[in-house]
């Protein structure tokens, strides 16, 4: 249980506008940053690398994150503006986003007993910050760390389809395992099935990606495998925090086996107890994981 994973990315602050609503809450989040709380509910060793700014926002995120207990390091950036996101949340639950974003870490040190380096969203996609970040991945994966990203695409940051493809593939070919949505590879490509655009990310060299498909579960493919299970049926409060939960069930997991499950077996286990835990969170307002002992049984 003493392994590490280190995740690098943004933490930011959303603000909440639910439909009919009129007025906005605010509340800090940030992929990456609850990846890291995820992680630390089941009781995995994390240090979360991000930046903020000195400014409104980035003292509801200092506070946030002083909160949670999570090893966190301050990296230092070129711009001193908080990421601000307004996510509009529809009847159902689900949100769309838009963005005011800063993105520019300039030391991105890992500590030395880190396993598995997570990064993604808008870390792999606002530059300078994002070039940077491709090289932490490849020189971390070349001193033999196993390295993971969830694409978890965000047109607002950059519109350009065709531009976004490449650079998801240019990932893609810097880490052992992607995790993306259904939603994330129908805007990527679109007209093509979930299954065939995975393919195309494993052909850049990842061993496993995982596909998550909303309330219908998820697959993972290799090499040689696909392997599909079901989620749980349950009453949805919003889905906000959804995928990161999924993502941190499933650097959990490849902490315990050692580097990414293969083997439909292995894999299947997995990807239920991910399934299970994002199920969870969407049962409770905002992102707010599960701890370990909630997937005691699962």
């Amino acid at each position: 249980m003493n392994a590490r994973v280190t995740v690098v990315g943004e933490a930011l602050v959303d603000l909440l506008w639910r439909s009919g609503a009129r007025d906005v809450h605010a509340a800090p989040g940030g992929s990456p940053a609850n990846v890291a709380v995820g992680l630390q509910r089941l009781e995995r060793p994390v240090t979360l690398l991000t930046t903020w700014g000195d400014d409104p926002p980035g003292a509801l995120v200092r506070a946030h994150l002083a909160d949670t207990g999570l090893d966190v390091r301050r990296v230092p950036a070129d711009s001193d503006r908080t990421i601000v996101a307004l996510a509009y949340l529809g009847a159902d639950g689900a949100a769309t986003y838009d963005f005011l974003a800063a993105w520019s870490p300039r030391d991105l040190t890992v500590p030395e007993d880190t396993a598995v380096l997570h990064t993604g969203s808008l870390a792999v996609v606002i530059e300078p910050g994002a070039s940077r970040v491709l090289d932490l991945c490849r020189a971390q994966r070349g001193a033999g760390r196993t390295v993971a990203a969830d694409l978890n695409v965000r047109p607002a940051v950059q519109p350009d389809r065709d531009a976004y493809r490449a650079l998801c593939l240019r990932l893609a070919g810097a880490v052992d395992v992607v995790k993306a949505s259904d939603e994330d590879l129908a805007w990527l490509w679109p007209g093509r099935r979930p299954a065939e655009a995975a393919r195309a990310l494993l052909a850049e060299g990842p061993s496993l990606v995982v596909v998550t498909l909303g309330g219908e579960g998820a697959f993972a493919v290799t090499a040689g495998e696909e392997v599909r299970v079901a989620a749980p049926a349950v009453e949805v409060v919003d889905t906000i925090g959804a995928g990161d939960t999924f993502q941190a069930a499933l650097l959990d997991a490849i902490v315990a086996h050692g580097g990414p499950p293969a083997g439909r077996e292995a894999l299947a286990e997995v990807l239920t107890r991910c399934a299970t835990a994002a199920a969870i969170t969407c049962t409770r307002r905002g992102a707010d994981p599960p701890t370990r002992a909630d997937l005691t049984f699962v």
